[in-house]
């Protein structure tokens, strides 16, 4: 009886415990109850700013909901220092502007700062309405091009969920990661034509401690990318297509880029110009690429499955006999097959001067049926250790020298 007894005082002080954080996540703060419109016309973002101060200001938190019906939004920015836990449930659809003055040398359409114990979710979706601003893309050619606004920024935000929301047609990157940590983003869709320029899905810089999870990303950019700082991040179940793939860097534009203790698994890549693809700027400064995995990797009629980029250079304005200071080392291919629309289907260009190290292959199965013949593995400068199955036969890393 003792005992009982004991049970049943410890469950009431959970409950007693948990109850303020319960009571938070069904306390809503209505955007239509701020003044907010639904009607596709009125812009919302005073009505999202004051349901956000006044559910960030409430003691043990709230929830800003935004009903069914179409929001313009404004680009803005919502800070943190809340006194409970915070989300914002979308369940009709956020639309930026399409207004220059909103679209073009702007960093942001909605951005939160400062953030902790935080939640977006609601089923609802983004709108960028990116066509408005892809025409003032013209990074490629000019080193002076205007900024574009992404479509959701996360910056310094800790213990975050980001689940069942979609993006569409972002005018630069969908979700931006920068600074944060303790982040899961899962069961999201992400899409944007095949073309349209720079519109990664999720581009993750300066953070640690991250996991992307059951995913649907369709891009004309990489389906992820990884900027420098990053570090801790676990990928699965992502399904990418149209787009670049997933991409670690470009690095090596700054002194110190790292990226570390990556795992990518039990990923799909269909018709991509790129499957799993780490990639430095040559000349580089110094940096370090380091404890990668990338394993059950299925690809489908992608133009480079596999590959390593030392010479990464998207002006083709470079010079071939510079080459990149970011050390790579520790990555492991494993089980990676499916079909190639090229014949090189496994691609290890590495540094002439800061040689690839450790680089594993196992279980590697990838066809190709083209002209030209069976696929092939090519290495330069790399330091590649072999196991399991190889089809088509691996490259050692001998192809040329070390040195």
């Amino acid at each position: 009886m003792g005992s009982s007894l004991v049970v049943l005082f410890v469950c009431l002080v959970f409950l007693l415990v948990s109850l303020p954080r319960v009571l938070a996540q069904q306390t809503f703060f209505d955007v239509t109850k701020y003044g907010g419109v639904g009607d596709g016309i009125t812009d919302n973002v005073k009505a999202f700013t004051d349901a956000w101060t006044v559910a960030c200001q409430n003691n043990g938190g709230g929830v800003v909901l935004f009903p069914p019906g179409v929001y313009l939004l404004s680009p803005l920015v919502l800070n943190g220092k809340c006194k409970g836990p915070i989300g914002v449930q979308i369940e009709g659809t956020l639309l930026a502007r399409v207004e220059k003055e909103y679209s073009v040398d702007i960093d942001h359409w909605i951005t939160f700062k400062y953030v902790d114990n935080f939640v977006i979710n609601g089923g609802g979706s983004l709108n960028g309405q990116g066509p408005s601003a892809w025409p003032y893309n013209d990074c490629k050619k000019n080193p002076h091009c205007k900024r574009l606004p992404g479509s959701l920024r996360l910056d310094y935000v800790t213990n975050a969920r980001i689940n069942h929301i979609t993006s569409i047609n972002s005018k630069n990157f969908h979700i931006g990661l920068f600074a944060s940590h303790d982040i899961t983003i899962s069961s999201i869709n992400i899409s944007a034509p095949a073309n349209s320029p720079n519109t990664d899905g999720i581009h993750l810089g300066l953070s640690q401690n991250i996991q992307i999870l059951d995913a649907a990303i369709a891009t004309g950019d990489d389906c992820i990318s990884f900027s420098t700082g990053t570090n801790n991040v676990n990928i699965s179940g992502v399904q990418c297509g149209p787009g670049h793939g997933i991409s670690i860097g470009s690095l090596g534009k700054i002194v110190g880029d790292n990226v570390s203790f990556v795992d990518i698994r039990n990923c799909t890549f269909l018709g991509t110009q790129n499957g799993v693809r780490i990639k430095t700027w040559a000349p580089s400064e110094p940096g370090i690429v380091s404890h990668i995995t990338f394993e059950q990797i299925q690809v489908d009629q992608v133009e480079n499955p596999v590959i390593i980029d030392q010479q990464y250079c998207p002006s083709r304005i470079c010079d071939p006999e510079v080459y990149s200071r970011v050390q790579i080392e520790e990555v492991q291919f494993s089980n990676i097959w499916g079909t190639s629309i090229t014949q090189n289907v496994v691609n290890l260009k590495c540094s002439k001067t800061t040689p690839c190290q450790k680089i594993g292959l196992d279980d590697i199965n990838l066809t190709y049926s083209g002209r030209e013949g069976p696929a092939q593995s090519t290495c330069s400068n790399a330091d590649v250790r072999i196991s399991g199955r190889q089809n088509p036969p691996a490259c050692t890393g001998k192809d040329k020298a070390l040195g």
